[in-house]
C-alpha cells in the first residue's frame, strides 16, 4: 500500500498550492483520509480530514477558511487546496488514510515539502 503525495513547492505569501495524494495497493473509498504537517523543530500536527463519502470535512483552526480538502474515490485520491498561504504554513505535508477510533492513521504518505516565502 502506498500513498504518494505531490504538489508541494515554493510559493510567496498569499499564494496557492494544491496537494494531491494518490493511493495504490488498496482502495480507501470507505475510509476517512486526511492531511497532517510537520514544520522544522515541531511535532506533526493535524491539518484536515474528510469522511469516506466526503459529506463531512474537518479542519484545524489555523487553516479554516484558507484550505479545502476534497477527494475523488474513483481515482483513490485526496486533495488539499491551500489558499492565502502564510510563511507559518511552511512544513512537510503528509497525507494519511484509514483512521483508527483513536484518530490515528494506519497509513501514511511520504510527505511533500511546502515552503512559503514572505
Amino acid at each position: 500500500v502506498q500513498l504518494q503525495a505531490s504538489g508541494g513547492g515554493l510559493v510567496q505569501a498569499g499564494g496557492s498550492l494544491r496537494l494531491s495524494c494518490a493511493a495504490s495497493g488498496r482502495t480507501f473509498s470507505r475510509n476517512r483520509m486526511g492531511w497532517f504537517r510537520q514544520a522544522p523543530g515541531k511535532e506533526r500536527e493535524y491539518v484536515a480530514g474528510i469522511s469516506w463519502s466526503a459529506d463531512r470535512t474537518y479542519y484545524a483552526d489555523f487553516v479554516k477558511g484558507r484550505f479545502t480538502i476534497s477527494r475523488d474515490n474513483a481515482r483513490n485520491t485526496v486533495y488539499l487546496q491551500m489558499n492565502s498561504l502564510k510563511p507559518e504554513d511552511t512544513a512537510v505535508y503528509y497525507c494519511a488514510a484509514d483512521f483508527t477510533v483513536n484518530g490515528n492513521p494506519r497509513y501514511w504518505g511520504q510527505g511533500t515539502q511546502v515552503t512559503v516565502s514572505s
